[in-house]
């Protein structure tokens, strides 16, 4: 590995570079490494750790230094995951990309993140390729890895409008926060911060008879995989509000479909 040639290839983004001597807790670990964004007091850095007895292949394919971001490849024998690593509004991120996405560069990279609603949406309106790139277009507006895409017809019985839902990937991520939601269908799901991803019902009931206090872990019922709809002001604390002025359609990355985010579920 040859770590120089790496800290140069993030520098050109702008961003520090550090290898770790023991894995870093990150829900983003191909098996051989693992990767994430920590802090010191300088900042944001990106942080590799591999794992103990491997010697993985860690190069960069592409980098766009005009964007703040890179593609970074990592192969051990015949397995290999791709990263995206990047600057979005206030933070760096790192975004595991599906196995089934034949990527080699940024622009490859940040179209296979986005869900076949999103192409289906940027296509209609016959979006440019560095439009279809913007936070905000005629097709969709986005903030972090969830996409808002704009349902003009849609009529919703008041009576079943939530407010102030959480929407989260799981995994203990941040969740953001929907000012006006309309959900349908989607599994139940108890979840705590001992199972941020959610179990079920039989599930719940069977830790509650095995751990009686479980009970007080601070339950939340929500649903996994629901069809999700807001509108109004849409929160985050990594990043800036936006307005949705009418019903949006809430779809997510594709990134949990990656190898290296198998633990992440869609919480509502």
């Amino acid at each position: 590995m040859d770590t120089h040639l790496l800290d140069n290839k993030f520098a050109r983004i702008g961003a520090r570079l550090k290898f770790a001597d023991r894995p870093a807790r990150s829900p983003r670990t191909t098996g051989v490494i693992s990767l994430d964004v920590q802090a010191d007091r300088h900042g944001e850095y990106f942080e590799i750790a591999p794992r103990s007895g491997f010697d993985p292949e860690i190069a960069v394919l592409d980098v766009q230094p005009a964007d703040r971001h890179l593609l970074l490849l990592v192969r051990d024998g015949e397995g290999k995951s791709k990263f995206l690593c990047g600057h979005d509004e206030r933070h760096w991120f790192v975004a595991g990309i599906p196995e089934s996405a034949p990527v080699g560069t940024v622009r490859q990279a940040m179209e296979a993140l986005k869900p076949p609603e999103v192409r289906a949406a940027q296509t209609g309106q016959r979006l440019n390729a560095k439009v279809r790139n913007r936070r905000k277009n005629a097709a969709f507006l986005r903030q972090g890895e969830w996409f808002f895409l704009p349902q003009p017809r849609m009529v919703v019985d008041e009576k079943l409008v939530l407010r102030n839902e959480p929407l989260t990937r799981g995994g203990g991520s941040k969740s953001h926060w929907m000012e006006f939601c309309f959900r349908t269908g989607g599994q139940v799901v108890h979840v705590c911060s001992r199972h941020p991803n959610g179990v079920t019902e039989a599930q719940y009931k069977r830790i509650l008879s095995v751990t009686p206090k479980a009970k007080g872990w601070g339950w939340r019922t929500m649903r996994r995989n629901p069809g999700v709809y807001a509108k109004g002001r849409i929160r985050h604390a990594d990043h800036a509000t936006i307005t949705l002025p009418g019903w949006h359609r809430v779809v997510m990355n594709t990134e949990g479909q990656s190898q290296a985010m198998q633990n992440v579920a869609f919480l509502d």
